[in-house]
């Protein structure tokens, strides 16, 4: 299969690896994408696994949370960063959180085409149409989601809309030393992004996979280590990578004391309750979306000599 520039363009931008590293592995793997991020891991040229796609798209994220259980959280994105900052365009984005508060929809699809809470005669896809012609650029309403709490939820926004995050905890106590400690893991998430609450969480197939990818590395940093060290070394780096994904895990951001599980103890211990994070939900304004770029790929080719 030929390796285009663009193709080259894509895995770096989602792997980091050098362009060259990035060729060969595209070479080798005949084109499959999915298979040069393996080959790079493997041989440790990727330097992070990055989300596919650029974080380019402008907007914002809103969220919402309603006496302490029902929570909302919304992005809508728009063309320009000078109308996601738009008092029309933020007044809308607050109509579609009130309206994700109230509704039963599980898709979007669903979601875009019930009544509008603010004029029934129309939809909410009616009332986006509407909005686009009023503010003369294209907007859309990406996704949202609607949390129920049996506990106490809370939202954390994070740079002006740029990063929103809900928290949902079972509690047996609800006061305001439970909601800012609840918050302060909602900051966490917000700014350490971990993929999972707790390593119950964590699927086989995905621990066997990182096995799979460590141990090849290992090998290769180790070419002379016997078997059983290298066991050792994979079941060390394996539970830092864990520390890292697991939000309970993790050095807590505000006391490196302390995991975020421990603080979480901590504060449900001085309020005699038992505090349990269920779940979190966190969205980042246009990850994965990419909007239009300078014509990297030809600066590409031109490296690559084609």
């Amino acid at each position: 299969m030929a390796i285009t520039a663009s193709m080259v363009k894509e895995l770096r931008e989602m792997t980091g690896a050098g362009m060259m590293d990035c060729k060969k592995a595209l070479n080798e793997t005949n084109g499959d994408m999915d298979a040069a991020i393996e080959y790079l891991r493997k041989n440790g040229q990727a330097k992070a696994e990055k989300k596919a796609g650029r974080i380019a798209a402008e907007g914002i994220v809103m969220a919402e949370v309603r006496d302490d259980k029902t929570a909302a959280i919304v992005e809508v994105n728009s063309e320009t960063d000078f109308v996601a900052k738009n008092a029309e365009f933020q007044g809308f984005v607050k109509a579609v959180v009130n309206q994700a508060l109230a509704t039963d929809s599980a898709d979007l699809d669903a979601f875009m085409a019930e009544a509008w809470n603010e004029d029934a005669s129309k939809t909410v896809k009616d009332a986006l149409t509407e909005k686009i012609s009023v503010i003369g650029e294209n907007l859309s309403i990406r996704r949202f989601e609607k949390v129920v709490s049996e506990g106490c939820a809370v939202s954390y926004i994070h740079g002006g809309g740029r990063i929103g995050v809900i928290v949902d905890a079972e509690t047996d106590v609800v006061n305001d030393e439970i909601r800012t400690c609840l918050k302060n893991v909602a900051m966490q998430v917000a700014a350490m992004s971990p993929k999972y609450v707790s390593r119950e969480e964590v699927s086989q197939d995905y621990l066997e996979h990182e096995k799979e990818i460590l141990l090849a590395q290992a090998k290769l940093e180790n070419p002379n280590k016997p078997d059983n060290i290298i066991e050792k070394m994979i079941i060390g780096r394996l539970n830092k990578e864990l520390k890292e994904i697991c939000l309970l895990d993790q050095v807590y951001v505000q006391d490196g004391d302390l995991t975020v599980e421990k603080y979480v103890e901590k504060v449900a211990k001085e309020n005699g309750a038992t505090v349990t994070v269920k779940r979190f939900v966190r969205f980042e304004t246009g990850e994965g979306i990419e909007k239009k770029q300078e014509d990297f790929a030809a600066e590409v080719a031109a490296q690559m000599g084609k």
